[in-house]
């Protein structure tokens, strides 16, 4: 399978999973708490709507709220119709006025309300559920059971509209009941739907039915919060003349409870941490209503095709891209998604706004670790395809140090280099099969690199039976002389092992000569943009391979500039015969390294327990 094709498959397979983890409803309550924070955000209140509040106050003014009979709302509505130039145009009374009390006080609150006129009060139905035998049970857990409505006097001369309010899943009142339909045909619309129209009517406004579910249910745009639409005026302070009717005049009043103990509060999406009186809820409801700020919500089926396409999209884009090209991708698309759903809702459709975001975000972070993930396997596998050919060391140097280390170029430093080659192996491959040769060889370089690998050293090359290393580069080295001579004598005493070995097995033997040398030369790589190689190059160099090639078997030439860093340490001769090496003035000097300083070679001063 190509590339190509795996990140289509990988990009089907991920829109896939995205799309079916949003449409499944298990991020329901993050969704919703989402759309809550982008789409409903408080405004100013336009006036149209003024709160009278039933409050802790009142009930020390008035007495506790259990003791007050109808006379006290009576009350609130004489002080409304006091001033005939000043009068309210729509007055709405949160408040269930069902059954008859005392007489009295019931026929001053009836001819209160029809002197006021446009008076609004409350009704209410009970759901439960029913279920309907026949030849299928059917059950309905939306059925209205009881509706309650106000005494016969008092519906007379008020208009009605019910006051139900209805939760959705998570506890938050987003919706508002348009209408309940307490009998077959016969629809009850809302007190905030009832109040609007009148308002409207009298106002000479135009307002349309709002578009509601299969429940008569339709989402509410709250432009304030809790505290927003209230003033801070009470009915006791109604009831004592102290509120101007200029306050009201022409506005739609809503009195209902502003107090804690009258349970009358609900969570809405404008403010999920303060709970929202009825009556500001009933003002929010009426607002919406006014400015005929409907929304739908659009098609699910729309949007989940919506959603795996660009779920695809962005992750075929995203899969094997640099972070330099996905996260703008995914500020942009993010912002665009956000916006886009910002929107649809200015243009009155609710879409399924945290979709496209989370995904987008998922599928980064996935990619994000794929591409990680993938750039890791194939570093290992490179990895160990290089050491086959490159030292370990100048592998990890090489990865550590990135692509721009892998470009031509070198730098001076200070290296020990070793040169070693079997003696007489052109005469023994003449006379030996290939099969032998390769054996002999494998079996010599396998144990000269781990020599030079166990030192800290690199292999640079191998020609033929010759190797070639060096040490203080590319990882820096504090002693690469001395690394170089311990690696050159275990070659030494290793052929010698290998060499016994072979002469049991094929009655051969071998021996090499080793030449090492310190100083300057250019490390890096060296060749071409398609081919290189990462070697050492210079005269030290040049003069290490000398070395090795006029050393006799089993015997390691040095320089004096190699001596003079063993110094102490191991032991060296010069040669008995000088010899010229080509390229260098006579007075070269040559020695040859014989081994480790034995602990009765030091002198009394460095043996331990003696002191000067």
């Amino acid at each position: 399978m190509d590339k190509r094709t795996q990140t289509l498959l990988a990009s089907g397979i991920s829109a896939v999973v995205m799309t079916a983890l949003c449409a499944s409803g298990l991020l329901r309550s993050a969704e919703l708490w989402f759309c809550d924070e982008l789409f409903q955000t408080p405004e100013t209140p336009p006036g149209d709507v003024v709160i009278i509040g039933i409050t802790e106050e009142d009930f020390e003014v008035l007495g506790p709220y259990s003791s007050w009979d109808r006379s006290v709302m009576a009350s609130a509505l004489e002080a409304l119709a006091s001033d005939p130039d000043n009068l309210p145009a729509v007055v709405a009374i949160d408040t269930l006025y069902a059954g008859t009390t005392e007489a009295s006080a019931d026929q001053q609150l009836v001819d209160a309300a029809e002197k006021l006129g446009n008076v609004v009060v409350a009704s209410e139905a009970t759901f439960g559920t029913e279920r309907t035998f026949g030849a299928t049970i059917v059950t309905d857990t939306y059925s209205i059971v009881n509706y309650e409505e106000p005494f016969d006097a008092l519906k007379e001369v008020t208009s009605q509209g019910h006051i139900n309010a209805m939760y959705d899943k998570d506890g938050v009142m987003r919706h508002s009941v348009l209408y309940v339909e307490p009998d077959d045909g016969d629809l009850v619309y809302s007190m905030a739907y009832v109040t609007a129209s009148k308002y409207a009517e009298k106002t000479g406004m135009t307002i349309t039915e709002p578009p509601v579910n299969d429940r008569g249910q339709f989402y509410v745009s709250f432009t304030g919060g809790p505290t927003d639409y209230y003033d801070g005026v009470t009915l006791s302070m109604l009831i004592k003349g102290e509120v101007p009717s200029s306050y009201y005049k022409n506005k739609i009043v809503l009195i209902g409870p502003y107090a804690p103990g009258l349970q009358d509060s609900y969570f809405t999406p404008i403010d999920r941490s303060k709970m929202m009186y009825g009556v500001e809820y009933q003002a929010n409801v009426i607002q919406c209503i006014l400015a005929g700020n409907y929304k739908v919500e659009s098609s699910d089926y729309i949007q989940i095709a919506a959603l795996f396409i660009l779920s695809f999209a962005f992750y075929f884009f995203c899969r094997n891209r640099r972070l330099l090209f996905t996260v703008p991708a995914l500020v942009v698309s993010e912002a665009a998604a956000i916006g886009a759903a910002m929107l649809f809702y200015s243009m009155g459709y609710i879409t399924h706004a945290l979709w496209l975001p989370l995904s987008f975000f998922v599928l980064f972070v996935v990619s994000v670790a794929g591409n990680y993930l993938r750039a890791a396997i194939e570093r290992q596998n490179v990895t160990r395809t290089f050491e086959r050919y490159v030292a370990p060391n100048v592998v990890n140097e090489l990865l550590k140090e990135g692509i721009d280390n892998l470009k031509l170029g070198g730098k001076n430093v200070d290296i020990a280099v070793l040169f070693v080659d079997v003696r007489g192996f052109t005469t023994m491959s003449e006379r030996l099969s290939p099969e032998t040769v390769v054996y002999i060889l494998n079996q010599y370089l396998t144990m000269a690199s781990n020599c030079v690998e166990e030192t800290g050293g690199t292999i640079d090359k191998y020609v033929g039976d010759c190797l070639m290393a060096f040490w203080g580069a590319p990882l820096a080295d504090e002693d690469p002389i001395y690394h170089a001579a311990v690696a050159g004598l275990g070659i030494i005493n290793g052929v010698e092992e290998i060499s016994a070995k072979l002469k049991e097995e094929i009655g051969e033997e071998i021996h090499v000569g080793v030449g090492i040398n310190y100083g300057p030369a250019v490390v890096g790589n060296m060749g071409s943009e398609k081919r290189m190689d990462y070697t050492a190059i210079g005269d030290t160099v040049n003069t290490s391979a000398r070395l090795e090639a006029n050393a006799p078997a089993s015997t390691i030439y040095i320089s004096r500039s190699v001596a003079d860093g063993l110094e102490g340490r191991m032991r060296f001769e010069p040669l008995d015969k000088p010899i010229k090496l080509k390229g260098k003035a006579d007075g070269f000097e040559i020695l040859k390294l014989l081994g480790p300083v034995e602990d009765s070679d030091k002198a009394p001063s460095e043996e331990p327990g003696k002191e000067e």
